[in-house]
């Protein structure tokens, strides 16, 4: 009970929630709390839509008299306000029956950042009309003051631009695991102008685990920079290798089938059911002559010192290979140690 108190706590605090709304566009209305809030908020902007528009009627129909011309600003207000809340109604209405139904966690999250951008556009234009005298002047006027700030901000806009090509293109989407430049980790937020990353690794760790800082980047920078993604839909998974040190004395039959043995039984299934999986889809690409194995190998390659190196290169999910690295070393240097007189490990200061 405590903890569900304190998750509650935490979870209520402003941070979380402004971070929430952040990463998580529209999330809370696939809930059933939160498919309350999107029908009451859907209700309330539906009677706000409903309200100007019978001011709005009112209005022109003289029934409520407004004082000067009908070419100033009071007499345009009405229609602006009846037209910006019909506008946030249509959004908040195509969120409702239609974003939050779709299945697909990304599609839901790109489509509430479009719906959300062409909605603010369209306000802008709206409320740009009021001071402009009539609705194609205030679009043409929102134009070209997009493009003076665009000008002004070059920067910024080219992000923008980075942003509609990652929607289009998609280099990465919102849960991929990524690597460009430097900065590696799992994308939670690709927002209008940047981009952001749960980091994974990072110079305070050895291993494939979170480390608890998050990297925000420009979108600009997928346009000139590239990026490594590890969770292609088609073959969502990495090749992965532990290198063991033997002598050259060692029995290499016996090394090789103690780490098949191994291997196989640990990720064997696993890995030989995704391969099948996936080989069907690669067939359909550029890459599928490439050879995509279905069970673990053991290789054996010489060192730079006076050991072999025993490999073995295996398949397995990106975001699950420190754990499955760390449990195979475990049991292969426990199998290797209890044959000494088969398989030579460096000891002590034998290295």
């Amino acid at each position: 009970m405590k903890e569900k108190a304190k998750a509650r706590q935490i979870q209520e605090d402003e941070g979380v929630q402004k971070a929430l709304a952040q990463t998580a566009p529209g999330e809370e209305k696939t809930t059933p709390a939160g498919r309350a809030a999107g029908r009451a908020s859907l209700g309330l902007s539906g009677g706000v839509f409903l309200l100007l528009g019978a001011l709005y009627a009112a209005v022109a129909e003289g029934v409520i008299p407004l004082p000067g011309t009908s070419f100033n600003l009071l007499h345009r207000l009405p229609l602006a306000l009846f037209l910006v809340a019909g506008i946030v109604f249509a959004e908040r209405a195509l969120e409702h029956f239609g974003i939050s139904r779709l299945e697909s966690t990304v599609s839901r999250y790109n489509l509430t950042r479009i719906v959300r951008l062409v909605t603010a556009l369209a306000v802008l234009g709206v409320l740009g009309s009021i001071f402009f005298g009539n609705l194609y002047t205030g679009l043409v006027s929102l134009g070209v003051i997009s493009i003076i700030v665009g000008l002004a901000v070059q920067t910024p806009m080219t992000s923008f631009i980075g942003w509609l090509y990652i929607l289009v293109r998609a280099p990465y989407r919102v849960g991929d695991r990524i690597q460009i430049g430097d900065a590696t980790g799992d994308v939670i937020e690709v927002s209008y102008l940047d981009t952001t990353l749960w980091e994974f690794g990072g110079k305070y760790l050895s291993s494939d685990h979170p480390s608890g800082r998050i990297i925000q980047f420009p979108n600009s920078r997928v346009l000139n920079t590239e990026v490594y993604n590890y969770s292609w839909p088609l073959f969502p998974y990495i090749w992965n290798e532990i290198r063991i040190p033997i002598a050259y004395e060692s029995d290499l039959d016996f090394v090789a089938e103690t780490m098949l043995a191994v291997a196989e039984r640990q990720i064997g299934p696993e890995m030989e059911k995704r391969v099948r999986i996936f080989r069907g889809l690669l067939a359909k690409t550029p890459v599928d002559q490439l050879t995509v194995q279905e069970k673990p190998v053991v290789l054996f390659r010489t060192s730079e010192n006076t050991w072999l190196e025993a490999i073995v290169r295996y398949l397995v999910d990106p975001k699950r290979a420190g754990r499955v690295k760390t449990a195979l070393i475990r049991e292969l240097l426990a199998k290797l140690k209890a044959a000494p007189d088969r398989a030579l490990i460096p000891k002590g200061n034998s290295r």
